[in-house]
């Protein structure tokens, strides 16, 4: 019996929630992740700590989702409360593997888009925490994203390597030009390499729909803490932050918004 023919005995519900249930434990991982990065500290040691209290967290108290109902939302040792944001990641670590499991099977495919889903998780919330996004996650991510080209169906490598170059390129140019213009920084070069990592994974067409989108959704937020905390037009947004969202959205249904653009403009 070949791989292909083992995999379709076994039920997609029981491969989805396989798969949901590990994605938990790679949010466990994301969350110490987003929390010792910035910090340059190593996300394998020490073991989990309360961000408090330092103290070591035991297994028994470190199970994801579950310990922090159990324990009612509060460190177990100094009772100091616990953010919300840890559960949700993980739970969001089990919603990305087990959708890319519904939707694309066990394959090359689901697991570029897992990584590239993880990947952009990661760097939101550093981004949207302390303004950076780390070379340690955008460099290797543009390297990931090209050599996975090769065996992921949906992205051929040529239009991973050409949207890795003209996204990066792109956004480099309008920061430059942004600088020139304004004499200051209005993107960081973080933003230039997190979108060519965009492109290695996503290609050319969903690097620059994904710059569209996540200047839309930009433009909305800051318009929005303008009218609601009187921010003006200095303030600076986590604009990865909203680049990872709209490359998540465009991933998973890039085609569907292009038809319906190209579908509307075509009856105007």
């Amino acid at each position: 019996m070949s791989y292909s023919e083992l995999l379709a005995e076994i039920p997609v519900s029981f491969l989805v929630t396989a798969a949901a249930i590990f994605g938990l434990c790679i949010g466990s991982f994301l969350n110490a992740a987003i929390y010792r990065l910035p910090l340059r500290v190593s996300v394998s040691k020490p073991r989990s700590f309360c961000p408090h209290c330092k103290t070591t967290i035991q297994w028994y108290r470190n199970i994801p989702v579950v310990s922090y109902i159990m324990l009612g939302g509060r460190c177990g040792e100094c009772k100091e409360p616990i953010s919300i944001r840890y559960p949700l990641v993980e739970l969001a670590g089990a919603f990305i593997f087990g959708a890319s499991v519904w939707r694309w099977g066990v394959s090359w495919a689901s697991l570029s888009a897992i990584i590239f889903a993880c990947t952009m998780l990661l760097l939101a919330l550093i981004d949207a925490d302390h303004r950076i996004l780390p070379n340690v996650i955008t460099l290797p991510g543009i390297l990931v994203g090209l050599m996975l080209s090769f065996v992921n169906p949906r992205v051929i490598w040529w239009d991973a390597l050409v949207g890795s170059v003209l996204g990066g390129g792109l956004l480099y140019l309008v920061a430059w030009i942004y600088l020139k213009v304004r004499g200051q920084e209005g993107m960081g070069m973080g933003d230039v390499k997190m979108i060519a990592m965009i492109g290695a994974f996503i290609g050319w067409k969903g690097a620059l729909l994904t710059i569209f989108l996540g200047s839309l959704i930009g433009s909305v937020v800051g318009i929005a803490l303008m009218a609601i905390k009187g921010r003006d037009w200095d303030y600076a947004l986590p604009f990865g932050t909203f680049l990872a969202l709209a490359a998540v959205i465009v991933d998973w249904f890039g085609s569907e918004l292009l038809g319906w653009y190209w579908g509307l403009f075509g009856t105007l």
